[in-house]
């Protein structure tokens, strides 16, 4: 009998997405629970698992965009583990057979690219001979061209006085491969729409500020070996700039506030969400009640974030319902940038590289570890003086962390 596999409802709105990758191919044994197929939306990427277990057969390609509902693979229960009958009949004592040196071609020399295909007739190849290292076992124009360097016997005999990889078929071949064209993803397409409603639906202005870590660097390198003991993650940065907003937030509540049409709308609430990037692109996640949390619950919150995150696990719910944004450019090497709104909320704070830099302090030139600061804010909702005066109590929490440890 065969089991349909169907995308599943993934979350409200959310009508169709993409196959990112089959992690399984058709003629496969699958297990009960065995990741499918990952599933690529504008919102989230999910993982969808076997129902049961027996032979996969596949209805849908990778890069393929699928309803919610759609069938897209069928599983025969009725077939049995090939892998065990093997094992069965190798344990049953078979015969031995003389082994014969493994050839290295390719599995897919019938499906070549017209670039490949090209080459290889013009060089008088036999692509089932050469040694294929692209994606499922299909060859490669870098295949080729290796082993024409190497001056394999199938290559053309009026060929083999050219200096290998010089041959006029590469020449000729070289601007096909110059870009590569595809689909942008619905994740990457809803990231483009929302930076694009951003800066058309809002007025967006940055301030700059720059703030001193040496304090909390030093205070970090005395508690991390305790701090990990204790609560079995590391104490990172992050948790120390949350905790700096909050109370900056609660110093210049405007800042925590959206607006709807004509309607100015305060929150009294502290959903902080930490931008986090994948390969994927950038997603969201947001820290709920972040002002009732301790340091060991944040950094727990967050470690868990980015590995769902990277997982392709993250949940809807854990993107919606945000008030204010922080983003770290600095952990790639970001030494100044303007973060971009995520609408409807009113802020966003950019963090960015750490650099040892020559500041005055009372009076003489000392070398400090400066990051400089950028709050983004919608200038219909937050005046001037409170965005200044927001980033500045920003800066004043993380040059004396004891305060914020102590909630004082």
């Amino acid at each position: 009998m065969s089991i349909e596999v169907k995308i599943p409802p993934v979350g409200e709105s959310i009508e169709s997405g993409i196959i990112s990758v089959w992690h399984r191919k058709s003629g496969d044994f699958v297990e009960a629970g065995e990741a499918l197929l990952t599933l690529e939306t504008d919102k989230v990427s999910t993982e969808i698992t076997a129902e049961t277990a027996g032979l996969l057969e596949t209805k849908a390609g990778e890069g393929q965009e699928v309803k919610i509902g759609e069938v897209v693979a069928l599983i025969d229960d009725s077939a049995s583990n090939p892998t065990k009958k093997t094992k069965s009949a190798s344990s049953e004592g078979a015969a031995p057979v003389a082994s014969q040196p493994a050839k290295k071609s390719s599995p897919n020399a019938d499906f070549l690219s017209p670039a490949v295909r090209r080459l290889t007739n013009e060089e008088k190849l036999d692509a089932a001979k050469i040694t294929a290292t692209g994606k499922g076992g299909r060859l490669t124009k870098g295949d080729v061209l290796e082993h024409l360097q190497k001056g394999e016997p199938e290559a053309h005999a009026d060929e083999q006085e050219k200096p290998r990889g010089q041959s006029k078929s590469v020449i000729e071949e070289e601007p096909a491969d110059r870009f590569t064209r595809k689909k942008m993803s619905p994740l990457r397409r809803k990231i483009a729409a929302q930076l694009v409603m951003s800066q058309q639906s809002t007025a967006t202005l940055t301030t700059f500020n720059e703030c001193d870590m040496s304090e909390v660097m030093a205070l970090r390198k005395k508690a991390q070996a305790k701090f990990q003991a204790d609560h079995g993650v590391k104490l990172g940065f992050m948790s120390f700039f949350i905790k700096a907003t909050v109370e900056a937030l609660r110093a210049v509540p405007s800042i925590n506030s959206r607006i709807e049409g004509d309607d100015f709308i305060l929150n009294h609430y502290y959903d902080i969400g930490v931008a986090v990037g994948t390969e994927r692109g950038l997603v969201v996640p947001v820290l709920r009640d972040a002002d009732k949390k301790s340091f060991a619950d944040l950094e727990r919150a967050i470690a868990d974030f980015a590995l769902r995150a990277r997982e392709g696990k993250i949940k809807i719910e854990d993107l919606q319902g945000g008030v204010f944004t922080i983003s770290n450019g600095g952990v790639y090497g970001s030494l100044m940038g303007t973060p971009i709104l995520n609408p409807p909320q009113s802020g966003i704070l950019g963090m960015h590289a750490i650099k040892e830099r020559v500041v005055a302090v009372n009076g003489q030139a000392v070398v400090r570890p400066m990051m400089y600061l950028a709050f983004s804010y919608d200038h219909r909702a937050v005046d001037g003086k409170e965005a200044v005066t927001f980033l500045v109590k920003v800066k004043e929490a993380i040059e004396n962390p004891t305060a914020l440890l102590l909630e004082v």
